[in-house]
C-alpha cells in the first residue's frame, strides 16, 4: 500500500509529496536514471530543457510499459540537471504530466555540473513500488528465503 504524506500544502505547487508511506509486502521497480536520448542512445534536444524533460519522462514510461508497470507506481524521483534555474523555470510540462497521470511521488532535485554528455540538461532517476505479485494474483510463491508466503 502506499500513502502519501504532507503536513503542508505547499510542495503540490511543484507536483511532489513530502512522504511516500509503503506498507505491506511490495514489488520495486529501481531503474537508472533516464536521459533524452534516442533508440540508440544518443542524446536529443540540445539546449531545450522542456524538451529533454519531456523526452527523459517518455523514456520512463517506456520503461515502465516495457516492465508491464504503471508510472503511477512511482514512489520516488531523483532529478539530475546542469541548470536549476532553467529546470525550475520550463519544468512545469513534467508538473502536470505527474498530475495528469496520477503520479504522487517524493522529489530530489540535484545540481551537478555535467551529465553523461555535455549536451544533456537532465536525468531522471525512479523507483517504483507496488503490491507483490503474489498478492495482486492471489496465488503463493516461493519467496527467496525459502518460506512460502
Amino acid at each position: 500500500m502506499k500513502k502519501t504524506v504532507n503536513p503542508w500544502g505547499w510542495q503540490e505547487a511543484y507536483g511532489y509529496q513530502q512522504a511516500v508511506e509503503l506498507s505491506g509486502l511490495q514489488d520495486m521497480l529501481i531503474c537508472s536514471g533516464q536521459t533524452p536520448n534516442d533508440d540508440e542512445g544518443a542524446p536529443v534536444l540540445p539546449g531545450d530543457m522542456a524538451g529533454q524533460i519531456e523526452a527523459a519522462f517518455d523514456n520512463i514510461e517506456a520503461l515502465f510499459v516495457a516492465a508491464g508497470w504503471s508510472t503511477s507506481d512511482i514512489a520516488q524521483m531523483k532529478i539530475y540537471t546542469t541548470d536549476m534555474d532553467r529546470f525550475m523555470a520550463e519544468s512545469d510540462g513534467l508538473i502536470r504530466r505527474l498530475r495528469r497521470d496520477g503520479i504522487a511521488t517524493t522529489q530530489t532535485l540535484i545540481g551537478v555540473s555535467r551529465l553523461a554528455f555535455p549536451e544533456m540538461l537532465v536525468e531522471i532517476e525512479v523507483l517504483a513500488v507496488r503490491q507483490a505479485d503474489r498478492l495482486r494474483n492471489g496465488r503463493n510463491k516461493r519467496v527467496s528465503t525459502g518460506m512460502i508466503a
